[in-house]
This record gives C-alpha cells, sequence and structure tokens, in this order.
C-alpha cells in the first residue's frame, strides 16, 4: 500500500496491493488453482501449490495484517482452525491463563483435544488483574483473552494485561473478533498474537468460513506458517477472495451496526421482560471506560437476561427480521441462545458460575433500519 494512506477506511477498500498489478484488476483476481507451474529448475513464480501459498490468500493476508498493523498474518479455513494451529505451538506440561467467559467452542477445543495433549489452562475473570496474577506457575506460557468476551461482554485491559505477560516473558494472545481492526487493535496495545475468526464480521455476509492469526515475531510467523503448511488448514482462494470483498465495506457495515446496536440496548433497558443488557456501549457497563480507552467504538454484539425462560421460546419464536441462528457479524440481525447453542458443550456448572443461564440471549446487530429491528423484538416481547 502507498505510503500516503493513513486512513483505515482507504486502507480496507485498496487493500494491500490497491489493485493487481500484471492486469491492473481492481478486483483481486481468484487464482483458482491448486498448482503452479515452474519454467525450469530453479526457476518459478514464487508460487508452488496453494497449500504452501496461493496469490488471492497471499493478498488477504497482507490486508489483514495491514489492518491490525501487524507484520504477517496467516489465513486458516475458520476461526477454529486458526486457534487450532496457534495451540498447536505449546508443549505437553505448559500452561495458558485463560478468560473465564469466552465462546464455547474455544474452551471445547482446550477441554477436550488440547488437555488431552497436556495443555495445562487456568480460567479466570482477566478483567481482574490480581485473578490474572494469582494464576501464574511456573510453568505459564500464554495468556489468552477474549475481550469483550463471548457472551457476557466482558472487557479486559489489555496494556495491563501485557504488562504481566512482557514482565513474565508470556505471549498475550487476544481474540479481536467481536471488535476487528476497525474499533481495536490488540498489538499497538502490547499483545503478541491477535486471532480472528473472519467467518463474522471481516467477511460480514454470513457466506464463508475463515480465520486469521497476526503476529509482529519473525521466528513465530515461520513456526505457525510451518504448522499450517503441514497440517494443510490453509484458507482457499475463493474464500479468500470473499473475505476480501466483505473487507471493502468493514467500517461502513460496523458503524451502521453499531448505531444499530446504542439504539437497540437502550431499547431493550425499557422492556419489562428484559431484566438486564449487556452492551459495552452503555455508560453502566462494566467495562465501558476501558473500552472507550483502549477502543474506537463498541461494536454491535448485544446479550440481554430475560425474565424466563418460556420468554425466551416465545421471542426465538416469534422474531421475524431478526434470524434465529448462530454465528454474528454479518449484514443480517442474527439472535442465538447461548445455553444449548453456541456454549452447548460447556457443563452446565461452568455456565451457571458465569452466568450463561437458560434466560441469556446474545443479539447480533445487522445493518437493517432500526425501526424494523425494534418493532421485531417489541412484537416478540409483547404479552
Amino acid at each position: 500500500m502507498k505510503s500516503d494512506c493513513r486512513n483505515f477506511e482507504t486502507k480496507a477498500v485498496h487493500g494491500s496491493s490497491n489493485f493487481e498489478t500484471r492486469t491492473g484488476a481492481i478486483s483481486y483476481p481468484i487464482y483458482q488453482s491448486a498448482t503452479f507451474r515452474h519454467e525450469g529448475l530453479n526457476h518459478g513464480t514464487g508460487y508452488d501449490y496453494s497449500r504452501l501459498q496461493n496469490p488471492t490468500r497471499e493478498e488477504l493476508e497482507k490486508t489483514v495484517a495491514l489492518l491490525e498493523n501487524g507484520k504477517e498474518c496467516l489465513a486458516y479455513t475458520s476461526g477454529m482452525a486458526a486457534i487450532s494451529g496457534l495451540l498447536t505451538i505449546f508443549k505437553s506440561g505448559e500452561h495458558l491463563i485463560v478468560s473465564d467467559d469466552l465462546y464455547g467452542g474455544t474452551y471445547r477445543i482446550f477441554e477436550q483435544i488440547y488437555k488431552d495433549y497436556g495443555i495445562e489452562v487456568t480460567y479466570t475473570d482477566t478483567t481482574i488483574i490480581e485473578n490474572i496474577k494469582k494464576s501464574l506457575k511456573a510453568n505459564t506460557k500464554a495468556i489468552y483473552l477474549e475481550t469483550p468476551t463471548n457472551p457476557l461482554m466482558k472487557i479486559a485491559d489489555i496494556k495491563k494485561v501485557s504488562e504481566i505477560t512482557k514482565k513474565n516473558n508470556l505471549l498475550l494472545m487476544v481474540d479481536n473478533t467481536f471488535m476487528t481492526p476497525y474499533y481495536q487493535k490488540p498489538l499497538n496495545l502490547g499483545a503478541d498474537i491477535v486471532i480472528h475468526s473472519g467467518t463474522k464480521f471481516l467477511g460480514g455476509h454470513n457466506d464463508t468460513l475463515s480465520g486469521f492469526i497476526i503476529v509482529n515475531d519473525e521466528d513465530l510467523v515461520q513456526k505457525l506458517r510451518f504448522i499450517q503448511v503441514s497440517t494443510g488448514a490453509s484458507l482457499p482462494p475463493f474464500d479468500s477472495w470473499l473475505i476480501l470483498r466483505g473487507i471493502k465495506t468493514l467500517s461502513v457495515r460496523l458503524d451502521k451496526q453499531q448505531e444499530n446496536a446504542i439504539k437497540i440496548a437502550n431499547f431493550l433497558k425499557t422492556q419489562n421482560k428484559v431484566k438486564k443488557v449487556l452492551y459495552p456501549g452503555l455508560k453502566e457497563h462494566t467495562g465501558y471506560e476501558i473500552l472507550t480507552n483502549q477502543a474506537t467504538g463498541f461494536g454491535s454484539m448485544i446479550s440481554f437476561y430475560v425474565d424466563s425462560k418460556a420468554t425466551v421460546e416465545k421471542i426465538l419464536k416469534e422474531v421475524k427480521i431478526i434470524i434465529f441462528a448462530e454465528s454474528l457479524g454479518g449484514v443480517e440481525s442474527l439472535i442465538t441462545y447461548p445455553d444449548t447453542q453456541t456454549h452447548a458443550d460447556m457443563p452446565h456448572e461452568v455456565k451457571a458460575k458465569l452466568g450463561v443461564t437458560d434466560k441469556l440471549l446474545r443479539l447480533s446487530v445487522g445493518i437493517e433500519n432500526v425501526d424494523d429491528l425494534i418493532s421485531d423484538l417489541k412484537n416478540a416481547l409483547s404479552d
């Protein structure tokens, strides 16, 4: 990207290359090829086989790295593939400190897969710095944060956590899916690794899967790249192109989604059947001040508790515009029931301790007309 391009929106639209230099194509081409011809022995184009690298995926990786202010990015077939690839850098007997409230799929991979490989995990409320300090062990190697967390929207102070990791020679890993690099840049705040489920806001259209790891350390890049190439979790070219296309409108979508979310969060607060609204953009939210200091926005994810499971069932049955479906971050508004969907594999006692109850709903606010969305919720909440 040209050095005079300093603003996020322009970087998102034009990407790393601005256009494809060989043909001048504005929409970066889909190099739908598994393999590439060599002109002779030790004389090639720089591309061999798409599991190793592909020009479309390469453009996407450079673009995401640019947006996150990272040196390099690796694109994976899904967010969970990215997390799995990241966890393979740790050895049996090593210890991680992890946000206690986090996506159920991430909890599942820690507990049901990597625990069997001897990776030790301590879950704690990472919004409380003393909790992190108390969780440190001689074999601790990294801290893994979600901020905001999924689904309870807890906000960790990335800078303060990074002070702990740097003092103790640990890696700081931050899942930035909810905020995206448009609103929050963890590497600038002291993180070593940023993770995304690109399926969500980066793609933005609920039409493809992807995951990303962004890093600044060259040795770590080489280690992760070797693992990715060896295990084959590289993002295909067509999916790479879809995410590239989605990123072009990221800032426009997020601004509209956030605008809608603020209005909906305030509406939900007025409803008798709604007992508590969890949205970081509300001034009464516990993490409001921290997020204001480390991010430029609040995002469009809302969780809220209602008065009964019967109300949950009524809302999920009667919403018409808002779609009852898993996932988040797309242009369509989606409502999810964490207890039996995103956090189904989390033990009941763990969910109960966290507050992931049978009265909790999670709403991913889209770009529809906000009056239509509020009307939809009002109808579903009516007697």
